[in-house]
């Protein structure tokens, strides 16, 4: 049986696994959206950064990228994404099930925001999002690469998230 992961976020341009398939896929109930502050990746204690979560919105659905893992690495990369995920228990491992493009329904493991933890900030004005990921630096380096790349692969693959679009050119226009 093939393991799935839906990709949202880091995971389209950094899957830090072996992919054995791309497809784009849907899971209902969630919306995508800078709700968890960082504070290991790209931002620190002192000065968090934000990421990229799924936070579960009645009628909301996020399209991203279901990826199949290689077959024969399914245990080192459900450990891998663990170790990567849930550094800080801000977010929450669940199967859930995605739809693929061609109407395929599978089960992915899937990382959504405990809404109810310390680094949870949704509702946060798109402005003031910008200036936190314009100055945010972590381990896995500038807030502004996470949010960059991010929305470069999603415009790539023909998902265009209007919110990432708009913070990409005012974090463009506050680093200038």
């Amino acid at each position: 049986m093939t393991m799935w992961v839906f990709g949202y976020g880091s995971l389209l341009w950094n899957p830090g696994f072996p992919v054995a398939q791309r497809e784009v896929a849907t899971l209902p109930g969630y919306a995508r959206s800078f709700c968890m502050k960082s504070i290991h990746h790209r931002g620190s204690e002192e000065k968090p950064g934000l990421v990229l979560a799924l936070d579960a919105i009645e009628g909301a659905a996020c399209t991203g990228i279901a990826l199949a893992v290689e077959t024969g690495h399914e245990e080192q990369t459900l450990q891998e994404l663990r170790a990567r995920e849930l550094i800080s228990s801000a977010y929450v491992e669940r199967d859930l099930i995605v739809q693929l493009a061609n109407g395929t329904e599978v089960t992915a493991v899937t990382y959504v925001i405990d809404p109810h933890h310390d680094q949870y900030c949704g509702g946060i004005s798109l402005e003031t999002q910008a200036r936190i990921i314009a100055e945010a630096v972590g381990g896995r380096g500038p807030n502004t690469e996470y949010l960059f790349n991010t929305a470069e692969h999603l415009a790539e693959i023909g998902l265009r998230d209007a919110d990432l679009d708009w913070l990409s050119a005012r974090v463009r226009d506050l680093a200038s």
